[in-house]
């Protein structure tokens, strides 16, 4: 005769057998009065069912995209005290991030902080073109000294042969 359990039931046993403690799945079996290998095929597939289930991940908020932060100020807006913090709770975040936010959009954009590899690159690209111009520039001075030792020494050479 097969039994069937109701999936209230199995929820409870894996509740049970899932906090156990010190005692073994066998003994949580027999205290349930349900055969062990059927208590473990409900674990693995409460397990493999949790796998498959995409795990919420908490939001930080740096996370947040801009256009994320401006429908949330937009959602606050006119919203103090105690709903404002309501409303912070159910989403992750807290009221000076709202602030920070706002602050950010209405700056002035010239006085916002470029992206920082991209002031980087150009530093670094900078700094290789100003060694270059250096280097190119003492090379030009070089070729120009040997080109007028050349022309003293052939009107010295001059000189001396008439």
């Amino acid at each position: 005769m097969i039994t069937r359990h109701s999936p209230a039931f199995v929820e409870q046993a894996l509740v049970k057998v899932f906090s156990r403690g010190g005692r073994s799945v066998q003994a949580v079996a027999d205290d349930i009065n349900v055969n062990y290998h059927t208590l473990k095929n409900w674990m693995t597939r409460k397990v493999v069912a949790d796998k498959n289930t995409p795990a919420v991940k908490e939001k930080r908020p740096q996370d947040w995209s801009a256009q994320e932060q401006l429908v949330a100020l937009h959602e606050t807006h006119g919203m103090a005290g105690e709903t404002l913090s309501a409303w912070c709770r159910e989403h992750g975040i807290f009221p000076h991030h709202l602030t920070e936010w706002q602050a950010a959009f209405c700056a002035d954009k010239k006085s916002a902080p470029a992206d920082s590899k991209a002031l980087r690159s150009l530093k670094d690209d900078n700094e290789r073109l100003q060694r270059e111009v250096l280097r190119k520039d003492k090379a030009l001075a070089e070729a120009a000294a040997l080109l007028i030792l050349q022309k003293k020494f052939r009107a010295l050479w001059e000189d001396e042969v008439k």
